[in-house]
């Protein structure tokens, strides 16, 4: 049972104090330093609901999906499967048919690129991405361009960090025949218009896959409402486990779609001369699922539930805008990304320092951020940088947090006088 009940936490009255209570790793020290935990965007933490779920799967109903008769493999399935019902309700999923399950967000898009990708693409064609996407939403695409003679095409971004949907328009063009984003930037935090671009894509026959990871933990997604073909999303960036991820797809593009791996449970039939592949989402679902992951994070789903993904989003906007206030503020201090309407995301370089640096003596202070090109190195040098210091929040960040790292920045800047 969590720790959190939707009647006690209401928009209105956000216990950041209380939240963070559902998350045992928070309350422990760093280098005797209490835990500033400000990476949530390559990470989120686990609430103990999410981690009594699955131990209580372990414990409790342990057995293999789908195959076997016995009361154990029964309710294993019952929960797997239960757990697909809570994806399909949380994007609004038309139907759970729409919904597999895969390793996280890469496999998702890798998915895509050699089923549907290889399945609709020819020399001549075009994939169009932008300039702000982490490698697992550009490297499929590459990868697929060089085995079918496409072309990979980039939108470009304005120095605020936000797509210039202009320029993508234009390049939008008769062989465009899909179109890939991220909802919201790992980097920068821009959140993208999914909506209009889906409608810009759509009229010109292009189809859309969105890359969800970074918006899942922070706001409300209706893939309905949005209209996309596709969309990706990784367990653990939403307080789930690792290794469990979701790919939406539309129900008539999926049937179209052809295999991604071989094995058990994606057949009807097997012989030596011929085999009957399942219905989806079966299909892509090769060999024994990881079950307790997908138990994780329907866990997670339930957990967001409680505390309500508009309480959440109304709680990081105040932190977030706490920060960029405070940060910008700090000489020599550049925050890269600053579009309008952005998620909680702040990557910045502080001048004269590497951002190695940084991070190294943060830690020592008990905070944790992120350093690097964070799998985006195209956008990297579109902004000039080698790297960056990347500081990013979840449900349980606080402005006693983001008071911390200017602590520590000073500590920072201390050292490199």
């Amino acid at each position: 049972m969590s720790a959190l009940h939707s009647e006690h936490l209401t928009p209105a009255a956000y216990e950041v104090a209380r939240v963070r209570q559902a998350f045992p790793i928070l309350a422990q020290r760093i280098y005797g330093k209490p835990l500033v935990y400000l990476d949530s965007a390559a990470t989120s933490q686990k609430p103990q609901a999410v981690i009594e779920a699955m131990s209580r799967f372990f414990l409790e109903e342990n057995a293999n999906v789908h195959r076997g008769v016995h009361y154990l493999a029964e309710r294993a399935t019952q929960a797997y499967e239960q757990a697909r019902a809570k994806v399909r309700h949380f994007l609004n999923a038309e139907q759970a048919e729409e919904i597999v399950f895969v390793r996280g967000t890469t496999e998702a898009v890798n998915l895509v690129a050699q089923t549907y990708g290889k399945s609709q693409l020819q020399a001549g064609d075009e994939v169009l991405i932008s300039a702000m996407e982490h490698h697992s939403n550009l490297v499929p695409w590459q990868m697929l361009c060089e085995q079918t003679g496409a072309r990979l095409r980039v939108a470009p971004i304005d120095d605020v960090g936000t797509l210039r949907l202009d320029e993508l328009e234009r390049l939008i063009g008769p062989r465009t025949k899909l179109v890939a984003v991220s909802h919201v930037s790992n980097v920068l935090g821009t959140l993208n218009p999914i909506r209009r671009i889906v409608e810009l894509a759509h009229a010109r026959g292009a189809a859309v896959l969105v890359d969800g990871a970074q918006a899942v933990p922070h706001l409300r997604v209706d893939v309905r409402a949005l209209g996309c073909d596709f969309y990706a999303l990784s367990g653990h960036k939403m307080y789930g486990p690792t290794g469990i991820g979701v790919l939406y797809g539309r129900r008539e593009l999926l049937e179209a779609m052809p295999p991604y791996q071989g094995g058990g449970d994606m057949i009807l039939s097997v012989s030596f001369a011929k085999t009957l592949y399942a219905k989806p989402p079966q299909r892509f679902e090769a060999g024994t699922p990881n079950m307790a992951g997908a138990i994780g994070l329907g866990a997670a789903i339930d957990f967001l539930g409680e505390l309500g993904l508009e309480a959440i989003a109304a709680h990081e906007q105040d932190v977030l805008a706490y920060a960029q206030q405070a940060l910008a503020a700090v000489p020599g201090l550049r925050l890269i990304g600053t579009a309008q309407g952005k998620v909680g995301v702040l990557s910045f370089v502080l001048e004269g320092i590497h951002p190695h640096d940084i991070g190294t003596i943060l830690d020592r202070e008990g905070i944790a951020i992120r350093t690097g090109h964070h799998c985006a190195q195209p956008l990297m040098q579109r902004f000039g940088v080698a790297a960056t210091a990347r500081a990013s929040l979840g449900c349980y960040s606080s402005v006693q947090d983001i008071d911390a790292l200017l602590a520590g920045l000073a500590r920072v800047r201390e050292l490199f006088k």
